[in-house]
């Protein structure tokens, strides 16, 4: 299956150009913070089927690393939380 995805400074561009960065975890915890703090924070990596934030590298095209919000089980570009009437028009057609 692929799926297109807007670059910020290319625009849409096929699936196959970008390398996946894996989803936002958030800050890493603290040096001060317990190993097993920073060892969950690095390992564990939840896959859920709904709209996250992603980081995306475009590495065929202009370099630049970016975030965006796609839904895993559709592969369609959203907006945070997702949820159904969404302008896709506004995000590109990621189909």
């Amino acid at each position: 299956m692929t799926f297109r995805l807007m670059c910020p400074v290319c625009g849409k561009r096929d699936v196959y150009e970008f390398t996946y960065g894996g989803p936002e975890r958030g800050p890493r915890p603290a040096e001060a913070d317990a190993a097993e703090a920073h060892f969950r924070w690095a390992q564990f990596r939840m896959n859920r089927p709904e709209p996250q934030e992603e980081w995306w590298h475009h590495a065929a095209g202009c370099g630049v690393w970016f975030s965006t919000w796609r839904d895993p089980a559709t592969n369609r570009e959203t907006r945070p939380g997702g949820g159904a009437g969404e302008d896709e028009a506004s995000l590109g057609d990621s189909s």
